[in-house]
């Protein structure tokens, strides 16, 4: 299988602060074609051959139950059985996406299966969508040619403009919210972008906001997310409601986590979170106790070199 030629620890400012950004329902393919567990498997044969596709989703109404791929098609082939229904041959253990979660959910199930799409539902448990690798890979290259042209048509000042001065935005974040995930980090960019700020450190900016944000979902009882304008720097402090963090040493260490199982399974808690804060910021604190976490940052709107 091709792999998707992006991650979310090496990869460019401006790749990381899409894929933060983009969710799959934003990459995914929605003109999907379907299949009943009463259509042959000849039939589903013809179908991936006219479509030009590798795999068909088997549905009853709008309900995934399986999935018959170009090798299950093969193997009836070989064993004789091509007349036989979807139902008897399909695969029936799907590994299956959300449409509301960050694209780099998708990229990270690439990374860890061996298929080559991965259907999408809705919260409401519906096929939407299919997603594949080039998907991904395509609406990336789109969104850069958005940015670079929204970049040329930018101004170059990198201060903020004089309504910004003494500007406070508190955002409330909820344990375990990742449908929401991502919206106060969106926000404070934007800001950014409005007040005409220069594009590497609106990234870095970014990359704080998301990281910090992420930790309140994934880590922490919920809290809230603190965005603090001034004419030369922004100031975002995380706050949240325990339980605290037991060793704030190791947890600057990179790869050092204690998310959980599950929190792992989804893309997340890879312990880089707390280090990628400190590494683009000019300032960082942090102080932790059982009654929770507080991280503060800042970053100067005025500087001169990439960091």
């Amino acid at each position: 299988m091709q792999e998707i030629p992006i991650n979310t620890d090496t990869s460019p400012n401006v790749i990381l602060e899409l894929i933060y950004r983009l969710k799959v329902k934003d990459v995914m393919t929605t003109d999907v074609v379907t299949a009943t567990k009463e259509t042959s498997l000849r039939e589903i044969q013809y179908i991936m051959r006219e479509k030009q596709i590798t795999g068909l989703p088997i549905v009853m109404g709008k309900r995934l139950v399986g999935i018959v791929s170009m090798d299950d098609i093969i193997q009836a082939l070989d064993k004789g059985y091509i007349n036989e229904k979807a139902q008897d041959h399909m695969t029936r253990n799907l590994i299956v996406l959300e449409d509301d979660m960050p694209v780099s959910f998708a990229i990270n199930y690439f990374d860890r299966f061996s298929y080559h799409r991965f259907p999408v539902l809705n919260k409401h448990k519906e096929l939407v969508g299919m997603i594949t690798n080039r998907d991904i890979t395509s609406t990336l290259l789109i969104e850069i040619n958005r940015e670079i042209e929204e970049l040329e048509k930018r101004t170059s000042t990198s201060s903020m403009s004089d309504e910004m001065h003494g500007e406070i935005h508190t955002y409330a974040i909820m344990k375990n919210d990742f449908e929401n995930a991502g919206f106060a980090s969106t926000e404070i960019k934007k800001r950014l972008k409005k007040a005409g700020v220069v594009p590497h450190i609106i990234r870095r900016v970014a990359i704080t906001s998301y990281e910090l944000e992420m930790n309140l979902v994934v880590h922490s009882d919920g809290g809230e997310l603190i965005a603090e304008y001034t004419p030369d720097s922004i100031q975002i402090t995380a706050r949240d409601n325990g339980p605290g963090i037991p060793n704030v040493e190791e947890a600057m260490t990179a790869g050092w986590s204690t998310a959980s199982e599950w929190i792992r399974s989804l893309g997340f808690g890879a312990g880089m979170g707390l280090p990628n804060v400190k590494s683009v910021v000019d300032d960082f604190k942090i102080e932790s106790d059982f009654n929770g976490t507080t991280v503060v940052c800042s970053i100067k709107l005025q500087a001169d070199e990439e960091k």
